[in-house]
């Protein structure tokens, strides 16, 4: 499944070249700009459309952690390796439009289902169902190394991009640059206690709703009809189809996965707690670590899920930056309602 590097120098060089041949080809056809500049781009990828691709190859499975992932991947094995990290309720499903143009791009793509999602499988029952933000982060830390990918680029939204922001934050050695779809997500308990305007407080609905015993049940029944409806309210301008809906929608059948997003959104709350062994990790994230990768953040037109504005959060990034607004009716699922949009940052935001 891995391919090892070569011993030969030689052999190593010519691949670096026709790679950086391949990138540079693609880039052109997607029609990248050089600037770094905030900017406003109108998505060519309207989000009433389709998604073109219906599936990926199929899956691979590593031993990682504390888990068997179930992933993705396209591409050189050798090329540039990329992270695209899904959210709730999504999964890898987000990326099936983004992933063959990065691999046509020269990139080694690795999609994998987050703990609690489709083919990824706590490898003990005696394991807890932790969906703490750090817990997140440190199996995607634990996949790179059992891929032996030593630095990627990370791209993500929802909890795809806060667990992109904790790598990129905590560990800046292992991620080259940086896609985050709604910027920086990094929290803590602490945060999540202090209350916030009605209406603000009135996007979060389904957070309080887990924070019961009758929310639990009611996910755990209704899990399906529940993630169409927040499809729905997330994305209100997104006419996705039945078929696209279960696609993703099977991920769901994961034994784990109720357990992992009520414990998820209970922690948030300080309801639920996190394990020791995180809690060193989740201090240092309490005090809003700086991002110093190359990022580019990026934000849809029609986003209907709570997020923070832009100018809130460019302060937190302290290297090479831009912010993106993707037009056209693009809702929270950016990469699958924008995927042209989404893979040109990820070639944008990864050049040296």
């Amino acid at each position: 499944m891995l391919t090892p590097e070569s011993s030969s120098e030689i052999d190593r060089d010519r691949r670096r070249f026709v790679g950086a041949a391949a990138l540079s080809f693609a880039a052109a056809q997607i029609g990248m700009s050089d600037s770094t500049t905030a900017q406003e781009i109108t998505s060519s990828s309207p989000a009433s459309k389709p998604a073109t691709n219906t599936s990926f190859a199929p899956l691979s499975r590593i031993d990682a952690g504390v888990l068997n992932v179930g992933y993705a991947e396209a591409g050189p094995g050798d090329g540039p390796p990329v992270v695209l990290l899904h959210g709730w309720p999504y999964d890898i499903y987000s990326y099936v439009d983004v992933t063959p143009l990065l691999a046509q791009a020269g990139y080694r793509v690795i999609v994998p289902y987050l703990r609690g999602y489709g083919a990824t499988r706590f490898l003990s029952d005696d394991t807890v169902r932790n969906g703490e933000q750090a817990a997140l982060a440190v199996d995607v830390i634990a996949l790179m190394d059992a891929l032996k990918i030593e630095k990627a680029t990370i791209g993500g939204f929802d909890w795809g991009a806060r667990t992109a922001n904790i790598i990129a934050a905590l560990w800046p050695e292992r991620c080259k640059a940086m896609v985050s779809v709604s910027g920086y997500l990094i929290g803590s308990q602490k945060a999540g206690k202090a209350p916030l305007p009605p209406e603000a407080e009135l996007q979060w609905w389904y957070q309080y709703y887990f924070a019961t015993e009758r929310g639990r049940v009611g996910y755990e029944k209704y899990r399906r009809d529940f993630s169409r409806l927040i499809w729905r309210l997330a994305s209100p301008k997104w006419e996705f189809d039945d078929a696209t809906f279960e696609r993703t929608a099977a991920s769901f059948d994961n034994p784990d996965h109720v357990a992992i997003v009520i414990h998820n959104y209970r922690w948030r709350l300080g309801l639920a707690d996190g394990e020791t062994k995180y809690d060193d990790l989740e201090k240092r994230l309490a005090d809003g670590p700086i991002i110093s990768a190359p990022t580019i953040t990026m934000e849809g037109d029609a986003n209907g899920a709570p997020h923070p504005d832009a100018a809130a959060y460019a302060k937190m990034f302290s290297g090479r930056y831009e912010h993106r607004l993707i037009k056209g009716g693009v809702g929270h699922n950016l990469p699958q309602e924008a995927p042209k949009a989404f893979a040109e940052a990820v070639i944008e935001v990864g050049r040296a």
